[in-house]
């Protein structure tokens, strides 16, 4: 087998995808049955400047040569090859956000982040006037806000993008989205595929009441479905992304995505009745949908498959980071004691243990706010643990209720789509950090929204899986394929999954738990209230 990959390797029988997550960035190489064949990594976290969330663009090219170099080292022990080529290469990101550059490409302001909740005034009024719900993360809303505000910037503009968009156009010189990406930055029309014109019409014209002459249609990236091609490695970008010099140029990239349309794929979930949910920093489900729905709510995001399907998006903007947070902490507490215990297996001891714990929380509360929540209507978070003099304070349970503290603000969303909406899902998978412990999360999230919920080990790599695997469509797709097709018949045949069907002790136990998040929310909200505003812009 090793010499087989080596073969492909060196032949660019291979496909190349780059994420640039929340709190990693990851490069996964892929050979022709799908299967990885190198994995790259490099660490990295938001910073809170000036009250907003953001990521030095240094950091970016720093994160991404690093993943690079890690998987060519990868690569190299595994293999015994080096990787001066692939057959095909994607770029992956973090949705929405803001990224606005002049015409000499230089950054305007510093990237705002999906994390930032200061659009307020900008999404109520883009929502009121185009009938859908535009969420306080996309980039119109982060436009329009800037317009509002009166920035200075704003005259400047050249051209808008997200944080894949802009990777992509550093690498190939084209300024191109995939369609689920562009879905995050503006309204997709589901009949031309392309930015609704009535709508782009419309904001022209709110811009131009505000004193901005502009044509959004301008400064937005091209649009284009899964299976088609975004340019090519210049011989720039293959220098920007392997500081070594190895990888030779003109390499055929798919459209960029962001990591919603890489998790669908990576889960194979982009037909209708089929969900995901990913959970890390932040925690979202993707539901394909059959019809459209009945009504607007701020709770779901309308999105697309990366094939440009109609999707609704659960989005919230705290996840792990919290859990994450106790567990250092632990962690901390175990070297104290003189333990060289791994983090990874204080997770695990942390997470079997939730299993033993009460199944409603045991009385007690969490909320994993670090950043705003849109969902329950918080412009800044707190993160709180509160219980009575009567709860029941245990290890497991308070894992436990942690754990569903990950998953509430995607319960209430998921509520409004299933229960409101009568939405109807055949089959929910999951991936993310949070479903790593084999039967805890995952079990919890089946509880959370009464559904089965499957993982599967070929998600595993995650989003950077994902994206190769959607540079791999493009590179090898013929007209008539479609990627539902493509994946089922080609990638996942025979995938291993495994699913967990809701235990009724639970799913009772978790709504008892969310009766009591529900009806605490004032005390997160009055957390938030009560802080000095020096305290505000402090990071955590």
């Amino acid at each position: 087998m090793s010499e087989n990959a080596g073969a492909a390797i060196t032949g660019g029988r291979t496909a190349l995808g780059i994420e640039l997550g929340s709190t990693r960035i990851k490069a996964v190489l892929i050979g022709p049955d799908h299967a990885p064949l190198g994995v790259g990594s490099h660490d990295w976290e938001n910073q809170l400047v000036d009250r907003l969330w953001t990521y030095a663009l240094d950091d970016v090219w720093t994160g991404v040569q690093q993943s690079f170099v890690t998987l060519a080292e990868d690569v190299q022990r595994r293999h015994g090859v080096d990787v001066s080529t692939v057959g095909a290469l994607g770029v992956s990101a973090m949705m929405h956000g803001y990224l606005a550059f002049d015409a000499d490409g230089e950054l305007l302001t510093p990237f705002r982040t999906w994390r930032n909740t200061s659009t307020g005034r900008s999404a109520e009024r883009l929502s009121a006037e185009f009938g859908i719900n535009i969420p306080h993360r996309w980039s119109v809303a982060h436009l329009y806000q800037a317009i509002l505000d009166g920035e200075e910037h704003v005259g400047r503009l050249d051209h808008l993008t997200t944080l894949a968009g802009y990777v992509h156009w550093k690498l190939t010189g084209e300024k191109v989205l995939g369609i689920g990406d562009a879905s995050g930055m503006f309204p997709i029309d589901d009949g031309t595929r392309g930015y609704d014109a009535g709508m782009l019409a419309r904001f022209d014209q709110l811009a131009a009441e505000a004193g901005v002459d502009l044509t959004l249609a301008d400064l937005l990236p091209r649009i284009e479905p899964a299976g088609h091609q975004g340019g090519e490695l210049t011989e720039a970008g293959a220098k920007l992304l392997d500081p070594t010099g190895r990888l030779r140029p003109g390499i055929p990239l798919c459209p960029p995505e962001g990591d919603a349309g890489t998790g669908m794929v990576a889960t194979n979930s982009i037909a209708p009745r089929t969900g995901n949910v990913s959970a890390g920093t932040s925690i979202f489900a993707m539901v394909v949908l059959e019809h459209e729905l009945a009504g607007v709510h701020r709770e779901l995001d309308l999105v697309t498959t990366p094939a440009g399907d109609p999707v609704a998006m659960v989005h919230c903007n705290n996840g792990a980071s919290e859990l994450e947070a106790w567990a250092g902490l632990f962690t901390e507490f175990a070297r104290a004691l003189g333990s060289q215990a791994d983090p990874s297996a204080i997770f695990e001891i942390l997470f079997t243990g939730a299993l033993g714990g009460a199944s409603d929380g045991g009385g007690m509360l969490a909320y994993n706010y670090l950043s705003g929540e849109p969902i329950t209507g918080l412009e800044e978070g707190r993160p709180l643990f509160v219980r009575s003099p009567h709860s029941r304070l245990d290890l497991g349970t308070f894992v436990r209720t942690h754990l569903y503290s990950s998953l509430a603000t995607l319960r209430i969303g998921m509520d409004v789509l299933q229960r409101a909406e009568g939405v109807r899902l055949d089959r929910m998978f999951a991936h993310g950090g949070l479903f790593k412990t084999e039967g805890v999360a995952q079990r919890f999230l089946a509880a959370a929204i009464d559904t089965p919920v499957s993982v599967g080990d070929v998600a595993g790599e995650g989003g950077a899986w994902g994206i190769a695997v959607l540079a791999a469509f493009a590179g090898s797709r013929s007209p008539e394929r479609s990627l539902a097709d493509y994946l089922e018949t080609t990638v996942f045949t025979g995938a291993d999954v495994r699913t967990a069907e809701p235990d009724p002790v639970d799913v009772a136990g978790f709504d008892a738990f969310m009766q009591r998040y529900v009806a605490a929310l004032p005390v997160e909200r009055a957390a938030v209230d009560h802080v000095s505003p020096a305290q505000r812009g402090e990071p955590r």
